[in-house]
């Protein structure tokens, strides 16, 4: 894990942890580690993030940080990081019940003091919490889902209550629970998204995110998955099939898109940015042919920055505008 060296925050991250009103210097490190997380391994989450004023920034890294930690650990199998990773996580289960309870055990994590400090500041629900680790400790023993009842079940702990869980911190103009199902649906597109992009190196891992029910209506089954992958041959059952699950989760998107105007103004953009940029996966992936099992599609630089220097504005509009309103 690559995280921001103790006592070597850099000047932005300094800058988003003094906005934030951060002072404790245990704190101070421990979201300037989530920072560092964050940077490393989510490019669009956190080139959509720097869209946020800055005090916010600190909380949505420390949420990332959290789910990332506990990503890697059930994406190692052979125990590679140390230890089984069974154990593993219910160790860090067992330090972030603690640290929601008040009382992070010494030597807790610091993305387990970062996110039980988010979470007090914005009152998150411990059931967020376990409903995340829940599916996190499904990926230690199910490999594959029936249908889309069984996948739903998994993709509401690891998408649509971090959808939940950031809500706060973005802020909303109606009552939040008016906005709730429209952020759980972006962050079950987003998790999507990431399932028709990783289908190759999620099989590597021996998973598959893609209902079984679904990839047989066009005549794919697992054991086609794994050929392709293994011969780097196509099929076009496949491609059909990913072009079909590629078009329900656009729909999922537009189902997504009604909450973007009940946030914050000055939270728009952020969001804005991360369903466009996400969103344009999907595009590389039709680009592709559907190929998949062979290669790992990403939206272009060029495009990112695009959408970046767009939100930006819209996002430094916002700031000048409106100070914050609702959203606690």
């Amino acid at each position: 894990m690559r995280t921001t060296r103790q006592g070597g925050a850099s000047a932005a991250a300094r800058a988003e942890l003094d906005a934030a009103g951060l002072t404790d210097p245990a704190l101070r490190t421990a979201y300037a580690a989530c920072r560092g997380l964050h940077a490393a391994h989510g490019r669009t989450y956190f080139l959509a993030t720097r869209l946020l004023p800055p005090p916010r920034r600190v909380d949505i890294h420390a949420l990332y940080g959290f789910a990332r930690q506990a990503d890697e650990i059930v994406d190692d199998p052979d125990g590679a990081g140390g230890g089984d990773p069974g154990a593993r996580l219910d160790a860090l289960d067992a330090d972030l019940t603690a640290a929601l309870d008040g009382a992070p055990p010494p030597g807790a994590r610091p993305e387990v003091v970062a996110v039980a400090e988010t979470a007090r500041r914005y009152d998150l629900h411990p059931g967020l919490f376990r409903d995340f680790m829940a599916s996190m400790r499904m990926d230690l023993t199910v490999t594959g889902y029936a249908d889309d009842a069984e996948l739903a079940r998994y993709v509401h702990g690891s998408a649509a209550v971090i959808g939940l869980q950031t809500l706060p911190v973005l802020g909303t103009v109606v009552p939040r629970a008016e906005a709730e199902p429209h952020a759980a649906l972006l962050g079950v597109a987003f998790q999507m998204t990431n399932f028709l992009r990783d289908v190759g190196e999620d099989l590597d891992r021996g998973r598959v995110y893609l209902p079984a029910e679904e990839l047989a209506a066009f005549g794919v089954d697992r054991e086609l998955l794994a050929w392709c992958r293994r011969t780097g041959r196509g099929d076009p059952r496949v491609r059909r099939a990913l072009a079909h699950l590629c078009a329900r989760t656009r729909a999922t998107y537009r189902r997504a898109d009604p909450g973007i105007p009940m946030l914050e103004p000055v939270s728009r953009a952020c969001v804005g940015a991360a369903r466009t940029l996400y969103a344009g996966i999907l595009d590389e992936i039709a680009d592709a042919g559907y190929d998949v099992l062979h290669r790992r599609v990403a939206v272009p630089n060029r495009r990112r920055l695009a959408v970046a220097s767009s939100g930006l504005a819209r996002a430094l509009t916002a700031r000048a505008r409106a100070p914050r309103t609702t959203g606690r």
